[in-house]
C-alpha cells in the first residue's frame, strides 16, 4: 500500500533528514556517519548481552533468544518492503517456509554445515520472491496485498497435499542418520544425531543463540545500509508519491521488485534459522497466519524504523511464550491472595485470554498500540524522550525576547 506520508524512522529522523547528502555528498551503499556505526555497536551490545538483562523477566533462556533473533531477521526483511515502500505484503510466510524446505534439503543431501543450508535458503527465498514479486508488483494497494495472500495460501496448499514428494506433506520434512550428506562424507564429516552445526560445532543451546544473534546483526547493519543508500531514498519517494515518481520519468517497479526480493532473502534467512533450531520444515510455516505475524511485528515495533521491527518481533514471541504456558491451575496460584468466590470469578474472566486463547490479549495489545501509538513501541519511545529534553529545556527557561512574540 502506498501512503502520502513517511513515518519516522530510526530514533527519530524522518525520511528526508536520514537521507540527507552528508559530507561530500556521497550517497553509496557502503557511506556511513559516525552516528551509524554508533547504533550498530549499541544494537550489538544489546543483542548480545539479552542473556543477561532479560534474564529477570524470565526471557534469559537460548530457546527464546533465538526466537527473539529469528523473527527479527524476519521482520527487518519485512519491513523493506512495507515500511520502506509502503507495500504491504500478506504472503511473507510463503518464503519463510520455502527457506526451511531449502534448508532441510541441503542437511539431507550435502552437509550438516549450517552456513550451506542458509545460503541455498537465502537463494531460494529471493527466487521464489522473485517469480512472485513479478507478477504481484503490476497491481498495487490492496490488490498487490490480495495477490501476495493468494500466492501464500497456493504454496501453503502445494507443500501441503500437491508436493508431498519434496514436502513430505503434512508430516512435514525431516533429517534422519540415513540421509546420504555428500559432502559430510567426503570429508569425513560425521552427522552427529543429525544436529545443524558449523564446522564442527553443534548449533545448539548457547552457540544456536549467538549464531543467529550474529546474523541478526549483519542483517540489522545491512538495513541500515540500505535504508541510507540512494536506493533507499527511492522507495522512500516511492511511499511518499509513486505517482509523481512515475510522471517525473523513474521507473519505479525495478526499485519495488528488488526491495521485494531482498525481502523475501531475509525471509528465507529466517526460514533457515528455523531450520537449524529444529531440523525440520512443515507446511504451517507458510500459513497465512505467519504472515500476519510478521505485518503485526511491524507494525508493533513502528513501521518504517530501524528498531522497530525488532522490537516488536521480541515482545511478540515474549508474549506468546508467558501467555501460552498459563492454565487454570497457574491462575488460581496468582489470585490465591482472594476469597474463593472473587478468586474463581478472576479466574474466568481471565482465562480465555491466556493458553491457546494468548492471540486474545495480543489482539488487546495490538489494539492499544493502535488507537494510542500509531507509530508503534518507537513512536512511545520518541514521546519520551521529547518530553525528557523538554523537561529538561523548561528547567532553565531563556528570557523571552523584548516586544513579546508567538
Amino acid at each position: 500500500m502506498t501512503s502520502q506520508e513517511n513515518p519516522g524512522e530510526g530514533m527519530g529522523e524522518s525520511p528526508a533528514e536520514s537521507h540527507a547528502p552528508r559530507g561530500d555528498g556521497m550517497r553509496g551503499f557502503l557511506a556511513s556517519s559516525r552516528s551509524d556505526w554508533l547504533l550498530v555497536a549499541v544494537f550489538a551490545a544489546a543483542i548480545l548481552t539479552m542473556p543477561i538483562w532479560l534474564a529477570p523477566i524470565g526471557a534469559g533462556y537460548p530457546d527464546i533468544l533465538q526466537k527473539f533473533a529469528i523473527f527479527g531477521i524476519f521482520a527487518l526483511g519485512f519491513n523493506i518492503l512495507f515500511g520502506f515502500s509502503g507495500y504491504l505484503s500478506f504472503g511473507h510466510a510463503a518464503f519463510l517456509g520455502a527457506g526451511s524446505y531449502a534448508a532441510v534439503w541441503m542437511f539431507k543431501l550435502l552437509s550438516m554445515n549450517a552456513l550451506i543450508a542458509l545460503a541455498f535458503a537465502i537463494v531460494v527465498g529471493g527466487v521464489f520472491a522473485l517469480l512472485i514479486g513479478f507478477v504481484s508488483l503490476r497491481r498495487s494497494g490492496i490488490y498487490f496485498s490480495i495477490l501476495t495472500l493468494a500466492f501464500a495460501q497456493m504454496s501453503y496448499n502445494l507443500a501441503y497435499s500437491v508436493l508431498t514428494p519434496i514436502t513430505n506433506g503434512e508430516t512435514g520434512l525431516q533429517v534422519t542418520i540415513s540421509d546420504p550428506r555428500v559432502l559430510d562424507a567426503m570429508f569425513g564429516g560425521v552427522a552427529r544425531r543429525g544436529v545443524p552445526e558449523l564446522f564442527g560445532m553443534e548449533l545448539q543451546g548457547w552457540p544456536g543463540f549467538y549464531f543467529s544473534a550474529v546474523l541478526l546483526i549483519l542483517a540489522f547493519f545491512l538495513t541500515l545500509r540500505i535504508r541510507n543508500s540512494t536506493f533507499g531514498l527511492m522507495l522512500f519517494a516511492i511511499k511518499s508519491n509513486q505517482n509523481r515518481m512515475n510522471y517525473t520519468g523513474f521507473a519505479t517497479r525495478p526499485y519495488l521488485l528488488a526491495a521485494f526480493v531482498i525481502s523475501g532473502m531475509y525471509a528465507g534467512l529466517a526460514g533457515g534459522l528455523l531450520a537449524v533450531t529444529d531440523p525440520l520444515a512443515g507446511a504451517d510455516r507458510m500459513q497465512w497466519t505467519a504472515s500476519g505475524e510478521v505485518v503485526l511485528m511491524t507494525i508493533l515495533g513502528g513501521v518504517g524504523t530501524l528498531l522497530g521491527p525488532v522490537i516488536g518481533a521480541a515482545v511478540m514471541k515474549y508474549l506468546e511464550q508467558i501467555f501460552s504456558s498459563f492454565n487454570e491451575g497457574v491462575l488460581h496460584r496468582t489470585f490465591d491472595f482472594l476469597p474463593t468466590g472473587l478468586q474463581d470469578f478472576m479466574v474466568a474472566i481471565t482465562s480465555p485470554f491466556v493458553g491457546e486463547g494468548w492471540q486474545l490479549t495480543l489482539g488487546l495489545l495490538f489494539m492499544i498500540v493502535v488507537i494510542f501509538l500509531p507509530g508503534g513501541i518507537m513512536e512511545g519511545v520518541r514521546r519520551i524522550a521529547s518530553r525528557f529534553r523538554s523537561g529538561r529545556g523548561g528547567a532553565s527557561p531563556t528570557p523571552a525576547p523584548a516586544g513579546g512574540g508567538h
